[in-house]
């Protein structure tokens, strides 16, 4: 009688769990990233397109409040040259406290915060948000996708159905990434809407590709050089415990019983 009574109880909690789940569930695509794998690297050209895209779609509403204007010409980002940077930041207005007046950037100041209070920062964006989840938070799916923020920054651009309903005032748009299927913020992208120096493909999911790449390079802007410490920290610890099983055994060996 109580294996029946626990049968159905966990059966009844499994069909809940599964409702659940079906109800409140967001797709997430997994987009291929240079960037993925232990030996993966950033694409200059996409971060170079994904700076667009922020600087002509994003930065209206959104910050990048912890990067600085000068790691744009850093080693395994955008890559943009001195004279580059320096052109870029001159378009933006930053306040400067030792004149109490605002001035054009220098290299060295930072994007700043978002411009609109709803609108969040975006500088930690992909690292913060994972986009892949594991069944019953488990995070099987992040040990063997990775944590997909970049993947889900993609999917929540390129995610927009069309339709729209409004609630109390407020038009939200429907969305089947964004947890609940319904977000306040308007489709940002549309095809075209950004010209690319490259030629590159325009329409709304490359155009998502390269911002969300380049928001994971944004908050990780060292993840290359992370890689290759971690890869040669590896083959050292691998060598080292080779060496130190050998020593063992030539230590050892005389001292053995043998037969």
């Amino acid at each position: 009688m109580m294996k029946k009574t626990i049968l159905s109880a966990l059966v009844a909690v499994g069909i809940a769990g599964s409702a659940y789940a079906a109800e409140g569930e967001s797709v997430v695509e997994d987009y291929s990233f240079s960037f993925e794998g232990p030996f993966g690297t950033y694409d200059q050209a996409q971060l170079q397109r994904g700076l667009q895209v922020y600087t002509e779609v994003c930065a209206a509403c959104h910050g990048l409040e912890f990067v600085a204007y000068r790691t744009l010409g850093d080693d395994g980002g955008p890559k943009l040259s001195e004279d580059q940077v320096k052109a870029y930041a001159k378009q933006f207005e930053v306040y400067d406290p030792e004149i109490d007046d605002t001035r054009p950037a220098k290299p060295s100041d930072y994007f700043g915060t978002s411009s609109y209070d709803g609108a969040p920062d975006l500088s930690l964006m992909a690292k913060a948000r994972a986009g892949f989840h594991g069944p019953y938070g488990l995070g099987i799916n992040q040990i063997v996708k990775g944590m997909g923020g970049a993947e889900y920054i993609a999917s929540i651009l390129a995610g927009y159905t069309g339709e729209e309903k409004e609630e109390a005032g407020t038009l939200f748009y429907s969305n089947h990434t964004f947890p609940g299927g319904w977000i306040s913020m308007p489709p940002p992208l549309e095809d075209g809407m950004v010209e690319f120096r490259d030629g590159s493909d325009n329409d709304v999911e490359s155009m998502a590709q390269d911002v969300a790449a380049f928001l994971m390079w944004a908050a990780e802007p060292k993840m290359t050089a992370r890689k290759k410490t971690g890869f040669l920290v590896f083959v050292y610890m691998v060598f080292l415990g080779a060496l130190l099983y050998l020593s063992n055994k030539k230590l050892w060996a005389p001292h053995k019983r043998k037969d």
